[in-house]
């Protein structure tokens, strides 16, 4: 595995979010540079806290719509300088956005959002920017659709926050986006530019480009292959929605972390290759089925290493497989059932089959109550597949 591959250091967590009914930190005005997804939720979110924020985008149309969903106003001529700039701009010209709005605000400090952070500090240092009031960050959010029309103010809750600030960086400027993530309601943590991009890679880069090649095969399917589709092949391709022109963006930034990656991956498809040719010859199927378990075996244990929703190992819980019919409002009378039963819900799946009446909903709840819910449900009519 080579240092690019290298899971990164467990980044230290910042203070927990704010609660919505704590005052606000970050003091506006706080000027936005980009206003889809992420920069019209930033304004939205801030919006909320009373904080006053105007917008700015090359894109008339964008910026209106930002202005109409209540992101922010235009910034008008004697409007008071901001306190704080957030620039979210595709990455290919985060560099030059932020050095502007660096020279154009000599007292503000300035954020981007990002998704890598060493290319964009380095064209700043060569472009002579005042990295002591810089604070690359990176919230990790988002959905498959773009644009200020799919923006909420609730984006960033309980997400982490990157900040990934240069040695340059004043300490006063980093309290700045700590304060606005806190405030938008993510978890700040910190980790150094490089640190970020390889992290990314391996987490949120990689699995767009998988998601994206596994869609394209879909292309070529055969009349009725699709109909066989179950939920784990939704579930991987969910994001292979996304932005083609923004990703390659992002793919390029991070070109040598992501390589990294994918030359990892390429080994090992690899191996699973020759053990399917392996296994064509009856006398090596043994060989063959001790190959692909061990590497089936290999990604349960990385899976495992994913941190739960309470952070930490991911706990085990019990499921509970539940019909649910295809009508308004199932749905929701299976989770106020398990309300009233005292059931807490940790996690939710949900399998729909082409042209199928019913639905099945994977429920995961506490070890130990799966055997006692299932029994409550099928008392109050609810068909549980065991």
């Amino acid at each position: 595995m080579t240092a690019d591959c290298a899971p990164p250091r467990r980044s230290a967590a910042g203070p927990p979010p704010a609660p919505p009914d704590r005052p606000a930190a970050v003091r506006g005005p706080v000027h936005l540079v980009g206003t889809g997804l992420m920069g019209a939720s930033v304004g939205l979110g801030l919006g909320g806290r009373g904080i006053e924020v105007t917008l700015e985008d090359p894109s008339p149309s964008a910026q209106a719509v930002a202005v109409q969903i209540g992101a922010g106003r235009p910034r008008q001529t004697g409007d008071r300088p901001p306190a704080l700039v957030v620039v979210a701009v595709p990455p290919d010209v985060t560099a030059p956005v932020v050095a502007a709005q660096l020279h154009r605000f000599d007292q503000a400090v300035v954020t981007d959002l990002a998704s890598v952070k060493a290319i964009v500090l380095d064209e700043l240092a060569q472009a002579g920017a005042d990295l002591a009031r810089y604070v690359g960050s990176h919230p990790m959010a988002g959905r498959e659709k773009s644009g200020p029309a799919a923006a909420t103010a609730d984006l960033f809750t309980s997400r982490p926050w990157v900040i990934a600030a240069a040695p340059a960086t004043r300490p006063q400027a980093v309290l700045r986006v700590r304060e606005l993530a806190s405030d938008l309601g993510a978890h700040p943590a910190y980790l150094d530019p490089a640190a970020h991009d390889r992290a990314v890679a391996l987490v949120s880069h990689v699995p767009q480009v998988l998601a994206s090649l596994t869609a394209k095969r879909l292309t070529e399917a055969e009349p009725g292959a699709l109909d066989l589709a179950g939920q784990g092949l939704r579930d991987m391709t969910r994001i292979a929605a996304s932005d083609p022109r923004l990703w390659s963006a992002i793919l390029a930034g991070n070109g040598p972390a992501v390589a990294a990656v994918l030359r990892g991956l390429r080994e090992d498809l690899d191996r699973a290759i020759a053990a399917l040719d392996l296994g064509a010859e009856p006398a090596n199927l043994g060989r063959a089925l001790v190959e692909l378990a061990d590497l089936i075996a290999a990604g349960n244990r990385g899976a495992e290493a994913i941190p739960g929703k309470h952070g930490g190992a991911r706990r085990r819980f019990d499921k509970v497989t539940v019909m649910v019919p295809d009508k308004p409002g199932e749905l929701g009378r299976l989770f106020q059932e398990m309300g009233r039963l005292g059931v807490n819900l940790e996690d939710l799946s949900l399998e729909h089959g082409a042209r199928q009446l019913v639905g099945l909903a994977e429920i995961s709840v506490p070890p130990g109550a799966g055997p006692g819910l299932a029994e409550d449900l099928e008392r109050q009519g609810w068909r549980i597949l065991r």
